[in-house]
């Protein structure tokens, strides 16, 4: 598995670890039952304190993207469609926004925005 850290991000480092643990599972790098490295063996390679490594599971716990069993490690979670789904249309959603916000800062017809939607949604 790997991780990359931006330094440059306007994200929180556990918020990177977050997404891109989650678009391993959603895209099926990371199978169910998998398991993930371990708080202390991610932090060693990525070079951060083991809290940052610990919110994140934490977060991908609450999310239920991963489970932890005490004293074997965290492994992914049995994801169901519909949830991954609802996942990916949040994330369309914080996407389209920012989308939104643009068009309206630069005055692009309405029109426009969805004309090139459209183009990118059928390719």
């Amino acid at each position: 598995m790997e991780i990359i850290i931006s330094n440059s991000s306007d994200k929180p480092i556990y918020e990177q670890i977050c997404l891109q643990i989650k678009n391993l599972i959603m895209n099926g790098t990371l199978s169910t039952g998998e398991m993930l490295p371990s708080m202390r063996a991610l932090a060693k390679d990525l070079h951060i304190s083991v809290i940052t490594v610990q919110r994140a599971y934490e977060d991908l716990t609450r999310d239920g993207f991963i489970e932890t069993v005490s004293g074997k490690g965290s492994f992914v979670a049995t994801q169901n469609k519909e949830f991954i789904q609802e996942e990916q249309l949040r994330i369309a959603e914080e996407l389209l926004q920012k989308v939104a916000e643009i068009g309206r800062a630069h005055g692009i017809e309405f029109r426009q925005m969805t004309n090139i939607l459209k183009i990118f949604y059928e390719e």
